[in-house]
């Protein structure tokens, strides 16, 4: 039986949630099939519709979505891809629920270590007056300069180990004014952890973090839910930040080798600019006396709360 937790967990059940919230969100007229005059009662594509345009059997679709099938074949898994349009994205998603479901193993992962590399926190510094930050897969921020922690307003106020951008997005009241596209944050983000935690439904780092973001925000719920795993940054992103007022940079976020999922995150703004007039005042009042060191309240909360 499946898992009951938020995240999936047995055999081929997280690629048949995935096939099953792609089908459902998959018309007919975007798979070019004509649809007869009346009610449909069922979203998007039905079963039997998509095993015909992938060339499989009903039976065996049925088995997949159930999560009773855990090892289709490599054109299987194409022709559903392009039955249902996928992007190289979401197909390489699928690869790699299907291959996690092949290999499936019930032991629960433990939860990657929060450490961050001592040369990882003097890069952080020497991107001043940029803010910069390293999170964990799960989007826990585990160090940052004064820039990095200030730009997200009103982070600073939970306990380093609170300290998650998901989190920040979903349930931090300041958030919302924080973000003139709060909306399309929010659907990147959680894309961007359903992405994740497709191929690591059990890690406790995922879900516990989904969990509480089920609970607690019906927006993640509603997301969560259509499974969507495209979700993309934008190349700039506006703040309207109530210390240093509007300001639009450009981000970048890359991984880190040799850490168990860790990236950096890099905000910048073209010198001489307004934009970077106000990092330059961000880092400036960010970094008072009383400001701990890059990352130093979590090298004490490598625990996940």
């Amino acid at each position: 039986m499946a898992s009951e937790h938020p995240t999936g967990g047995s055999e081929g059940a997280e690629l048949g949630r995935f096939l099953r919230a792609r089908r459902t969100q998959t018309s007919p007229r975007q798979a070019g099939l004509t649809v007869g005059p009346g009610l449909r009662r069922t979203p998007g594509l039905r079963r039997e519709e998509l095993a015909t345009l992938a060339g499989i059997s009903i039976d065996y679709y049925v088995r997949l979505e159930r999560g009773k099938e855990t090892r289709p074949s490599p054109s299987v898994l194409d022709a559903l891809a392009r039955a249902l349009h996928l992007d190289d994205q979401e197909h390489q998603h699928l690869r790699d629920l299907a291959a996690r479901a092949a290999r499936y193993a019930p032991e629960t992962p433990p939860a990657p270590s929060r450490t961050v590399r001592p040369h990882l926190k003097l890069l952080l510094e020497s991107l001043r007056p940029n803010p910069a930050y390293v999170i964990s897969r799960s989007m826990d921020m585990l160090a940052w300069n004064p820039g990095g922690l200030a730009l997200y307003a009103g982070l600073e106020d939970w306990p380093a180990k609170h300290r998650n951008l998901a989190r920040y997005l979903f349930l931090h009241p300041a958030a919302r004014a924080l973000f003139p596209d709060w909306d399309r944050q929010i659907t990147a983000c959680a894309a961007r952890l359903r992405a994740v935690a497709g191929t690591a439904p059990d890690a406790p780092d995922l879900t516990n973090l989904v969990g509480e973001l089920l609970l607690k925000s019906p927006d993640f719920a509603r997301l969560w839910e259509r499974y969507e795993v495209t979700g993309r940054k934008p190349a700039q992103k506006t703040f309207h930040h109530p210390r240093v007022g509007t300001v639009t940079l450009t981000s970048q976020s890359m991984q880190l080798e040799g850490t168990p999922g860790q990236r950096i995150g890099v905000y910048t703004a073209e010198p001489g600019t307004p934009d970077h007039d106000a990092l330059l005042l961000l880092d400036m009042t960010a970094a008072q006396p009383t400001q701990r060191p890059a990352g130093a309240d979590a090298e004490q909360s490598r625990q996940q709360p």
